[in-house]
């Protein structure tokens, strides 16, 4: 019976998991299309959302906490506890970065562009689908799906490297793109940081299913 309810336990708090993965999502969209819509609203939105993340990672932590505590966990349920208190602590990090992308997009305002986005929009749908396969090997354990997930940053590096490059040749033109082109230029930077997380995430996915500690690219 004891084991039979620290299972139990144990699959509410993968299912909470899930949720603060689909919530991470939804914030990281919302900021981004915030900044490329220019709705203040939706801006407004995804900052105050991010207290719902925080506080999905502050209970999520009790919970592994009490678990640990209070239960006499096999090597295995270790692995997994650990690893999620690592998880939800990367998820919040992405709740912060997209909170940060919806201030540049205040900041900005209804200024127009000095540029078409055409990079950010595409390292968020990359994320994204990260995001949603990373969800689906943890809750598979696929390890070699994680494995996959992870590789896929290398491609949110490569559109930052664009933008950055972009907006280099922007300021160079005219001096006056700077205050935006930085914006711009912070904004690939959160993004390109949520992939990293992303891959931290899968790497622990690893770790749970295999028992290996592996560093993915």
């Amino acid at each position: 019976m004891v084991r039979e309810g620290f299972d139990l336990s144990l699959c509410e708090l993968k299912t909470q998991v899930v949720q603060m993965m689909d919530d991470v999502d939804e914030i990281m969209e919302k900021s981004v299309m915030s900044l490329i819509e220019q709705d203040m609203e939706t801006a407004r939105w995804a900052i105050n959302f991010d207290d719902v993340i925080d506080a999905q990672r502050d209970d999520i932590e009790e919970r592994c906490i009490d678990l640990l505590a209070l239960q006499q966990p096999a090597a295995r349920d270790l692995r997994i506890l650990f690893s999620i208190l690592s998880i939800v602590n990367d998820l919040e990090r992405m709740g912060d970065y997209s909170v940060n992308i919806a201030k540049e997009a205040i900041l900005i305002g209804d200024e127009q562009h000095i540029k078409p986005l055409k990079d950010i929009p595409k390292m968020k749908n990359i994320i994204s689908e990260m995001i949603k396969n990373t969800k689906k090997s943890f809750i598979e354990e696929n390890s070699k799906l994680a494995y996959r997930v992870g590789s896929e940053d290398e491609l949110v590096d490569e559109l930052y490297k664009n933008i950055y490059n972009e907006i280099l040749h922007k300021v160079n033109e005219n001096a006056s793109n700077i205050s935006q082109g930085t914006r711009f230029l912070f904004v690939g930077r959160y993004l390109e940081r949520m992939g990293d997380h992303l891959t931290n995430i899968c790497e622990k996915i690893i770790y749970i299913v295999d028992g290996k500690r592996v560093e993915i690219n």
